[in-house]
C-alpha cells in the first residue's frame, strides 16, 4: 500500500484513499495500536484527506467546465 507518501502517485483513485482512511480509523479505534503508532497513523491519515479533497476538487473543476462548455453550445450566439 502506498501509506508511506500519499503524494506520490499521481494515479491514485478515490475510493482507495477512503479504503486506507477508513482502515486507519479502524485500527486506531480498535485499540490494536499504541499511542505511537495511532499518532503516525494520524499523520498519514491527514495526508491522505489533503490528497483526497485535491481530487474532489479537481473532479468539481472538470464538472464545471463541462458545465460551462454545455450552457455555451446552449446558449444561441445571435441573441
Amino acid at each position: 500500500m502506498p501509506d508511506e507518501n500519499p503524494n506520490q502517485s499521481p494515479a491514485e483513485r478515490y475510493e482507495d484513499l477512503i479504503e486506507q482512511l477508513e482502515e486507519i480509523v479502524e485500527s486506531i479505534e480498535s485499540g490494536e495500536v499504541g499511542l505511537e503508532e495511532s499518532l503516525d497513523a494520524y499523520e498519514r491519515g491527514l495526508k491522505l484527506i489533503a490528497r483526497a479533497r485535491e481530487i474532489l476538487t479537481r473532479a468539481e473543476q472538470r464538472i464545471e467546465s463541462m458545465d460551462l462548455d454545455t450552457l455555451r453550445r446552449q446558449t444561441p450566439e445571435d441573441a
